[in-house]
């Protein structure tokens, strides 16, 4: 599998703790999202990845995790209902070397792949250990202002063969897509031939009124 090497944003002692009882609210993203469409590539168990996306206030439910299956990488493919402001990540595991140790988040790019991996990340995040799902990462809120998609890759952890993670959380702010209706006006839906004054019309002419 490809590897792509960004710029990492954010050190590891710029996450800042998610501390307070009534932080739970604002990792209510989750709630946005399609899961209908979300896709965990390199799942070991299929449907597993979208397990990791709950309320914070059940973050320590340690018997709901991913796992990754032929090595450490994990891509999510993450599609939301509306329009995102993306402002924070966490990401919990385990204190050992399962947990991710590198996190490349991209905007807007439905169905990645690993091959798509390659590519430059809208933002890279070295990671710490976080086994009780306290370490918020901070995003650039300007780059991350209007998500449709958000595409997590964890390229790598700390020194496992497999890499093993039981909650992700999405601070921001959520927006309802505007969809915009399309009218096809139809001026002629029945031509009259005396309106046109044509001798005669093949089958092979077509006339575009």
């Amino acid at each position: 599998m490809a590897h792509g090497h960004g710029r990492c944003c954010c050190c590891c002692g710029e996450a800042a703790a998610a501390v307070g009882g009534d932080r739970g609210a604002a990792w209510g993203l989750y709630l946005r999202i399609d899961r209908q469409r979300l896709q965990c590539l390199n799942e070991r168990r299929e449907g597993s990845g979208a397990l990791v996306f709950r309320a914070w206030e059940e973050r320590g439910d340690r018997a709901q995790f991913v796992e990754s299956d032929d090595d450490e990488e994990l891509l999510f493919n993450i599609p939301f209902t509306g329009n995102v402001k993306l402002k924070g990540v966490i990401v919990m595991g385990e204190d050992d070397g399962t947990h991710p140790a590198e996190m490349r988040l991209f905007k807007n790019i439905p169905h990645m792949s690993f091959d798509d991996a390659a590519r430059e990340p809208d933002q890279t995040f070295s990671l710490n250990r976080d086994p009780t799902g306290e370490l918020e990462y901070p995003t650039k809120i300007a780059r991350f202002s209007n998500v449709y998609h958000l595409s997590i890759h964890f390229p790598k952890n700390f020194g496992a063969e497999t890499t093993k993670i039981f909650y992700i959380g999405l601070k921001g702010e959520w927006t309802e897509a505007h969809r915009h209706e399309v009218t096809i006006c139809n001026y002629e839906a029945s031509a009259n031939p005396a309106d046109h004054k044509l001798e005669q019309i093949t089958p092979q002419t077509h006339f575009i009124s």
